[in-house]
Parts: structure tokens; C-alpha cells; sequence
């Protein structure tokens, strides 16, 4: 079982940076690919970006490109999705998520946080 809790959501004015985080229960983090999710008012839940076990491969959406970095620190059992040069249509709940497969499936994570909100305003 593992337990998820993000932070570092907010608003921000376009252009702007925010670094989420989220942090990891257990003693098992590394054993886990990470990633993050982000579902806007209407839409789907989309793929952002996610992170190897190790942290050494990183795959990210072309929309996020660039621009969004994840990482992750297994010492501290956290995983960041820093952001910068912001868009509003990057606003939407973000969600870290946990599973056993490097995938951009939401399908392939099991286990996710409750979300934190980010508003990018225009």
C-alpha cells in the first residue's frame, strides 16, 4: 500500500513557475514508477509526465514539453513536477500516481493522490 500527498498547487499568472510535490508513505518508493496526471474542468484525466524507478528515464506529454521537468528523490520519497513558462490551459487538478510499469497509461498506475489544484490565470 502506498499513500500519496501532493502539495505546492496555486495560482499563478501565465508565464509564471509552480513545483509540485507529492510524498510517498512506505518503504518501498523506489520500487514504484511515478507519475502525474492532471484533469481540467470537463475533460479526461491526461498523462503529464512520469519518472523511472531510478529516476534516470523521464517521459513527458508534448503539451508539457520543455516546459514541466518531473524528478524524483528516493532518499525523500518524493517526486516533483516542476513547471515553468505556465499557460492557462495548463490549469487543472494535478494528481501524482504510483504503479509498477513506466507507462503514460493512467491505466498502469495504482495508486494516486487526492489532487491539487492549479490555476494559471491569463
Amino acid at each position: 500500500q502506498v499513500q500519496l500527498v501532493e502539495s505546492g498547487g496555486g495560482l499563478v499568472q501565465a508565464g509564471g513557475s509552480l513545483r509540485l510535490s507529492c510524498a510517498a508513505s512506505g518503504r518501498t518508493f523506489s520500487s514504484y514508477v511515478m507519475g502525474w496526471f492532471r484533469q481540467a474542468p470537463g475533460k479526461e484525466r491526461e498523462f503529464v509526465a512520469a519518472c523511472s524507478w531510478s529516476g534516470g528515464s523521464t517521459l513527458a506529454a508534448d503539451s508539457v514539453k520543455g516546459r514541466f521537468t518531473i524528478s524524483r528523490d528516493n532518499a525523500k520519497n518524493t517526486v516533483y513536477l516542476q513547471m515553468n513558462s505556465l499557460k492557462p490551459e495548463d490549469t487543472a487538478v494535478y494528481y501524482c500516481a504510483a504503479g509498477k510499469l513506466y507507462s503514460r497509461s493512467s491505466e498502469r498506475y495504482d495508486y494516486w493522490g487526492q489532487g491539487t489544484q492549479v490555476t494559471v490565470s491569463s
